[in-house]
């Protein structure tokens, strides 16, 4: 039995507002389980910016009933892992554990979100550890200018912020600020449990009630909606000694359930998913420009994003961007053949297939649909859709995002903005 030979994932509602999302998965040897919250990035204000990626940090030191030890060792101390992650819309807590430890995990992250410890002290060296994580992305020309484009695109507002938050804002960041967030944010109705792997649905479901169910109702948060995209082109540029100039090219898009989001996932992976991708032939493999290339979709509730990104030297910057500019313009003007167009549907199946096979893939996949939509995917009818997909739809999409008077521009370097914008300029779409 394979992954998606599985039932479709069963969700329920307790009676004070949680989710749970249940993936039975009898061939499988582990279960991971994910307890999604929906704070993150967009949740905040400037002047408390990077407080969900703090209270996540924070979280793992440890309970009122757990030391921070003690919940490594329940987890890790089986062969199981331990982990969490901050996005803009959501924060998960996550763990993988044998089949029959079950229990014990879910035990373990329960205690983590519902009763952390937020101790003074470990909120003090954590803000410190913090603040060497941000230095450290402050080092990474190509995280500088993933983010720059960030500001770029959605400027004034939430999802234009760091999630890291910057030195100043995470210095400002008080125990009573991250107390006063975990009770307002962290309630059943903003939470998801989501659950894959070898386990009796049943018995599952009674856990869920035992270690969730008392969680007193809240009220459901709201976020700052994205501002209407920009209806220009602009260029933003930071100015810096590096190894290699960055740049990001970024095209507002649809927002996560848009039907066009199939015909979006079909352009990324015949523009930049792989080594067979348009991009990288011609960038890297037939002009040498650049060793990185790719390009990457943000899917959020009311906006989106298509993003190229490369790495190249200084001197290559404008060729390299022109390139970019050329392909985009070729696939808008000309579209996809029927054999390319089959072949980057045969990729996307056969990544989702690969990622299936992993019960903490699973989990992520129908945690993140559920949290972010509030119903699981079916594998099936994705496929159906991503099928139902044509030439003609790849090209009607690819022209309302690929135009040139719209495009967003971010490149770290030592390099101009002036330079910069007059090269934009001079692309041909």
């Amino acid at each position: 039995m394979n992954a998606f030979d599985a039932k479709p994932a069963d969700v329920a509602k307790l009676s004070n507002g949680l989710t749970s999302v249940l993936l039975p998965l009898p061939h499988a040897e582990s279960v991971s389980i994910g307890v999604w919250m929906r704070a993150g990035g967009r949740y905040e204000t400037p002047a408390f910016s990077g407080i969900s990626h703090f209270l996540e940090h924070v979280l793992f030191k440890g309970t009122t009933r757990r030391s921070c030890e003690m919940l490594k060792r329940e987890v890790e101390g089986v062969g199981g892992s331990l982990n969490g992650f901050t996005a803009e819309e959501h924060t998960c807590y996550m763990a993988k554990v044998p089949r029959r430890y079950a229990a014990r995990a879910m035990r373990a992250l329960a205690d983590l979100v519902r009763r952390p410890r937020l101790n003074a002290r470990d909120i003090e060296k954590e803000r410190d550890v913090i603040i060497e994580e941000i230095r450290m992305y402050e080092d990474s020309p190509g995280q500088n200018v993933l983010d720059l484009m960030n500001e770029l695109m959605w400027p004034s507002h939430p999802l234009g912020m760091l999630l890291s938050g910057t030195i100043d804002t995470v210095r400002r960041i008080k125990r009573p600020h991250l107390v006063e967030y975990w009770r307002r944010m962290y309630g059943p109705q903003n939470g998801v449990v989501s659950v894959a792997g070898a386990f009796e649905p049943d018995e599952m479901s009674g856990l869920i009630r035992e270690e969730f169910g008392n969680m007193p109702k809240g009220k459901p948060m709201r976020y700052e909606h994205a501002p209407r995209p920009a209806q220009r082109a602009r260029v933003r540029v930071w100015k810096k000694p590096t190894e290699q100039a960055h740049l990001c090219v970024g095209m507002f898009a649809v927002p996560r359930s848009h039907p066009d989001r199939f015909a979006l996932e079909l352009l990324h992976v015949i523009l930049g998913a792989n080594m067979s991708s348009r991009l990288f032939r011609e960038v890297r493999e037939k002009r040498g420009l650049a060793y990185e290339i790719g390009t990457h979709i943000k899917r959020y509730e009311d906006t989106g994003a298509f993003v190229v990104s490369a790495g190249c030297d200084e001197g290559k910057l404008a060729e390299t961007l022109k390139t970019i500019v050329a392909e985009l313009g070729r696939l808008s003007r000309e579209g996809v053949g029927m054999t390319e167009l089959k072949r980057a549907k045969e990729y996307y199946a056969g990544q989702l297939s690969i990622g299936l096979e992993d019960t903490m893939e699973y989990m992520l996949w129908v945690g993140e649909q559920v949290t972010m939509v509030g119903k699981a995917p079916d594998r099936r009818l994705l496929m159906k859709h991503l099928n139902h997909v044509t030439a003609a739809d790849l090209k009607r999409v690819s022209r309302t995002l690929f135009q040139p008077d719209r495009v967003q521009l971010a490149v770290v370097g030592n390099v101009a903005e002036p330079d910069v914008n007059r090269w934009l300029a001079a692309c041909t779409w």
